[in-house]
């Protein structure tokens, strides 16, 4: 695995790069100046750039978010959110949902056949995260996912990310209830990363605006997440690069610098083989 200094290093080896979002071009505060400059640059080669996000939002939510943060369009051709492709679930399943997540995440049912009712009355769970994240964790949750869970009720998982770094703050999100819901013995429905619906989405989109047939050989994923950014592309066989500073830096970070022992033992412990790391997309 490779150190590399920029991304530029790999333009001879790759035409697309399907980068993730949160942790590599933005902490969820600020977005990052030289992720943004590199993604246009590379998009200026004549690369493609595409964002696969596991956030719940669709994908108009995140470049509302994106561009608030001070991201800019220009860094990408096209997006696709673990929300998009997430409401193809939700068409398969009964239409009266119980949803654990905060209200501005109800734009994910916008234009669907389906009706938000109390948990004693639904026949399927949509959770795009915790209903107070700032404060709760999961095991707040366990009495209200025992109970659903003895009812036999399916749980789609908006957000497969089981926590998210905001600025020098970490928060859980809905995978780490979808986690508990799977270990009570429950039945899970997740398409984002790293599940192949998501790859799926954004190959046929990558397809369409390039305009021909993708060889998976010349496609780079980019990422922080071991779990979901790096397993979900190498499921998919993709090659990865490996952005070291996210969230899972503290495993393998010393007084600022990467420890490279610890960082090859923290991806060999996940059986995971990234191509190239960098401490940050530049």
């Amino acid at each position: 695995m490779k150190q590399l200094d920029q991304l530029a290093e790999l333009y001879d080896s790759y035409d697309i790069f399907f980068c993730d979002v949160w942790g590599v071009v933005h902490n969820g505060i600020v977005a990052y100046p030289s992720a943004i400059a590199a993604l246009e640059q590379a998009r200026q080669a004549g690369k493609y750039v595409f964002f696969v996000t596991n956030s719940p939002r669709l994908r108009g939510g995140v470049v509302a978010q994106f561009e608030m943060l001070g991201g800019r369009p220009s860094c990408y051709d096209g997006i696709v959110t673990s929300g998009d492709v997430t409401r193809d679930l939700i068409k398969e399943v009964p239409c009266r949902i119980f949803h654990i997540g905060i209200e501005r995440d109800y734009s994910l049912f916008e234009g669907l056949d389906v009706e938000l009712v109390k948990k004693f009355e639904a026949s399927v769970i949509v959770c795009t995260g915790l209903f107070d994240d700032e404060n709760e964790t999961p095991d707040d949750y366990l009495p209200l996912l025992e109970s659903l869970c003895a009812r036999n009720l399916p749980f789609i998982c908006a957000n497969p990310d089981i926590v998210v770094q905001r600025g020098d703050r970490v928060f859980w999100c809905a995978g780490s209830l979808a986690r508990v819901y799977t270990q009570l013995g429950g039945r899970t429905l997740i398409s984002g990363k790293p599940h192949r619906p998501i790859y799926d989405a954004v190959y046929k989109m990558a397809e369409k605006i390039a305009g021909k047939s993708l060889d998976k050989s010349r496609i780079l994923a980019i990422g922080d997440g071991i779990l979901t950014d790096v397993k979900g592309a190498e499921l998919y066989d993709l090659d990865v690069l490996f952005i070291g500073g996210g969230i899972h830096k503290h495993n393998y970070m010393e007084e600022g610098k990467i420890n490279r022992k610890k960082l090859d033992t923290f991806l060999k412990k996940f059986g995971m083989k990234p191509v190239s790391f960098m401490m940050e997309l530049g």
